[in-house]
Formats: structure tokens, sequence, C-alpha cells
């Protein structure tokens, strides 16, 4: 891992990527925005024995991690390791019940069996919300009307053809399947419509991106290496594939060969033979890129496949911006995600579009809308090349 101070050092204090923070848009506070956060840094790095003050994990805390300051900053200067460096050495300061509710957290969200009982407990629960404090009935407010049962990804391996065109490994996640194992289940009709080999690997659970991103640099290392392990007992394989974004943009960086092979499920689609559409071409989609493939991956793929697949693509205003999930933000962080949301939830209604199409799971949960049907951009492709149609009537 690069040393922290060299990672600052590479930062000229040019304020660029203050322009496209969302926090620093919210709050209009020189702290919320990268400049200042590496100021934080710094201060906190050069004095390791003296604890992070609360005003510093405050302003730590804010930052959405999505990477937006990256992709405009001229210096190149790499911020994901330097805020998971910084979010790793204040950890262990944190007072002791904040350190335990975090943990509780990321251990509920990373268990699948256990996230999908709890959100059952949850919608039981959301008669009982206005009698709870109000970080609980933000909770609830997030847990779905309906909880979907285990997709097919999730209890059975698809069959190998007889002359498969390649060998891949569909990662199942924590919390994707759980909300919605319907994307999954698309991701393995799409795979098997190219002739593909698919190795489902539901045992190797969360990857530990969740924990990087609350300072849980142990946990995460080990999450990371169990995820490895079940990757590797499986042989060799052309890619490893992943339909959440915000899990694809953190393996990639494991210091692991077979990080090399992770690809999100758009970029390798990207890579195989077009299908013919078999729906009529021009109905509209609103698209949303999530951070995690535009700043964190630079994977533009999607957008244009689904422009293929016969779909008209409408771009909602201020594409850069996060929609305010980033994976545990919006349950920690409830009112800059909220304020996020509604500016986003703004800009989509604005395209008259009546599907939204994204990539991860987090941003789809945070743009679910009356007014619209958000879904994942594989299920509108295999969909649109003979899948069952993924829009409730």
């Amino acid at each position: 891992m690069t040393d922290a101070a060299a990672l600052i050092r590479k930062c000229v204090l040019c304020g660029f990527c203050n322009a496209t923070c969302p926090t620093y848009l919210l709050t209009g506070d020189e702290l919320d925005g990268p400049r200042g956060r590496i100021w934080l840094m710094k201060d906190m790095l050069a004095a390791p024995e003296t604890p992070p003050s609360p005003r510093v994990l405050r302003h730590l805390d804010r930052c959405l991690t999505c990477l937006s300051c990256t992709t405009t900053c001229p210096s190149g200067v790499d911020y994901a390791q330097l805020i998971d460096q910084a979010r790793a050495h204040a950890e262990p300061s944190r007072p002791w019940a904040e350190r335990l509710a975090r943990r509780a957290l990321t251990g509920l969200l990373s268990r699948r069996r256990l996230f999908r009982a709890a959100l059952h407990v949850g919608r039981l629960a959301r008669p009982l919300s206005p009698l709870l404090p109000a970080r609980l009935q933000s909770l609830l407010a997030m847990v779905p009307a309906h909880i979907p049962p285990a997709g097919a990804a999730e209890r059975t391996n698809p069959p190998a053809p007889a002359n498969p065109t390649g060998r891949v490994i569909l990662h199942l996640g924590c919390v994707g399947p759980a909300l919605r194992p319907s994307i999954d289940d698309a991701a393995l009709r799409l795979l098997t419509r190219h002739g593909l080999q698919i190795i489902v690997t539901r045992d190797a659970g969360c990857c530990g991106a969740l924990h990087q991103h609350l300072g849980q640099a142990n946990v995460a290392a080990t999450r990371a290496a169990a995820t490895l392990a079940q990757w590797r007992s499986h042989g060799p394989v052309d890619a490893i594939l992943t339909t959440t974004s915000g899990c694809s943009s953190v393996m990639k960086h494991w210091a692991d060969p077979l990080a090399d092979k992770v690809r999100d499920i758009s970029e390798f689609i990207a890579t195989l033979p077009t299908l013919s559409p078999t729906i009529p071409p021009g109905t509209a989609v609103a698209w949303h890129n999530p951070c995690s493939l535009q700043h964190g991956q630079r994977v533009f793929s999607a957008r244009e496949l689904l422009v293929q697949a016969g779909f008209t693509l409408h771009d909602v205003a201020e594409p850069h911006l996060c929609c305010g999930s980033a994976g545990t933000y919006a349950l920690l962080q409830p009112e800059l995600s909220g304020q996020l949301k509604v500016r986003k939830h703004t800009h989509i209604a604005a395209t008259g579009a009546r599907i939204l199409a994204s990539s991860n799971v987090g941003c789809l949960t945070q743009l679910t809308s009356p007014d619209w049907q958000a879904v994942h951009v594989v299920e509108l492709l295999d969909w649109a090349s003979g899948g069952p149609c993924p829009l409730v009537k």
C-alpha cells in the first residue's frame, strides 16, 4: 500500500475537485470537499499518537467515496486509497458504542441470509416506526415492501454447454442477491445465451468492500482473502464477473493476479458478440451510471450496450454527481444522502422516462420511485435478447 504522505504530496491544492464533490456542493464547507479532507488527513497522520477529534471524524464520515474528485483531479491523486487509509487509522479511536454499531451494521449486511431475515423483520416492524428514534425510522423507511425469495443463481448451478465459448465466474455478493435476486438471474440467462460455462460462487460471501469503506481494514483483508480462495478453487477462468459495480470497483484493486480478471458484467458483455434484439426499438430509458463505474473503474460500456439493444437513452443531468447511496452512506448519513436523492430524482423526472437503468443495487434502491421502474442494465439486456420483461405492470 502506498505511503499516505506520498499520496498527499501529489495534491497541489488547486481545488478543482471541490467543483465536482457532492458534499461540498451541498454544504459549501471547505472541509466537506476533497482538498479540505486532505488537509485533515495530513494533520491526523502527522500526529499518529493523537486520536482524531470528533470534527475530523465528522468530515471524513461525510465523504461518499464517490471518487468524482479523482476524475477531476489534474494531478492524479489516489484519493480512494488515501481516504481508506485515513478511515482505517481513525477507526480504533471512535467511541466503543459507535464502533460496535458499525461492526454490527457490516456484520448484518455482509451475511446474505441474515440480511434477508432482517429485511423480513424490518417489514413487520414498519408500523411501529413512529414510536422509534429518528435513526431507526430512517432505516425502516429503506426496507422494501416486498422481500423476494432467493433467486435461481443462489439455488442452482446452470449446466455447462457442450462446447462453451468461455468459462467465467459469476460472483454472488451479499446485499444484491437479498434485495434484487432477479439481477443475477438475468445475468445467468444472458451469459448462457452467449454459450458460456458459468460458475456461481454463491458461498464466497461478502468481498469486504463494505468493511473497507468503514475503516475495518483487518476484516476487509480477511474477506478479500476468503473470496480469492473461493475463486482459485474453481481453476482457470476467463473472467470473474459481478453485477454490483461497488464490489468490482474494490476487487479490481486487490494485490492478486486474479484481481486482473475481475470485470463488471457490462464491461464483459461489451466484449462479446452482439445479440439480435427481440423487442421493438425505441423504449425510453433514463441512464444513471454509478460512481463506482464511471469514477471508480472508468467504465462506460453499459450505455452503449443499451443503445445497441434498441433502447432510447436519456442522460440524467449532473451525471457525475452521486445519488447518495454509496454503500452504507444512506444508512449512516441519511440527511446528506436524502438531499442527493431528491436532487437526482428531480433530474430523472425531467427526462420523462418511465424506466431508470443503472448497474449497482445500491443506486437502484436509492432511486426507486412510483414514477418510474428502476432496473439493472443486465435485466434490460436479458429482456432485449429473449428473456422475461423485468417491468412490473
